[in-house]
C-alpha cells in the first residue's frame, strides 16, 4: 500500500517538474522584456516570477529525489522478501566435497 502511494506522488511530482520547467523562461528571454513583455512579471512582484518558480522547482526536485530513493528501497526489499533465491547473500556456496575428484581420465604424458 505504501509503495503505491509513493508511486502516485512520484508521478505527480514528475509531471509538476515538467510543467514548471516548461513555464520558466531561459536566460536569453530577458532581452524580450525590453520590448514590452516585461509587464507580465508584475503579477509576482518587482523581481518577477523567477524566484518563486525557481524555489518551487527546487522543492519539487527534492521531493522527486526523495520519492525515487524511497521507491528503490521498497522495490529492493520487496524483491528480496518475495524470492530469497535471487539475493546474493543467500546463495549457497558449492563445497569442495561435492566436486567429483575422479582424476583417472586425465591423460598423463
Amino acid at each position: 500500500m505504501t509503495f503505491q502511494i509513493i508511486l502516485v506522488i512520484h508521478v505527480l511530482l514528475a509531471l509538476g517538474l515538467v510543467g514548471l520547467i516548461l513555464i520558466q523562461h531561459g536566460k536569453g528571454a530577458d532581452a524580450g522584456a525590453a520590448f514590452g513583455s516585461g509587464a507580465a512579471g508584475s503579477v509576482f512582484g518587482a523581481r518577477g516570477a523567477h524566484s518563486f518558480l525557481y524555489k518551487l522547482t527546487a522543492v519539487l526536485a527534492i521531493g522527486f529525489f526523495i520519492t525515487s530513493i524511497s521507491l528503490a528501497y521498497f522495490a529492493s526489499n520487496e524483491r528480496a522478501a518475495s524470492d530469497p533465491e535471487q539475493s546474493i547473500m543467500t546463495q549457497s556456496v558449492i563445497s569442495d566435497d561435492s566436486i567429483d575428484s575422479d582424476t583417472s581420465e586425465i591423460p598423463t604424458n
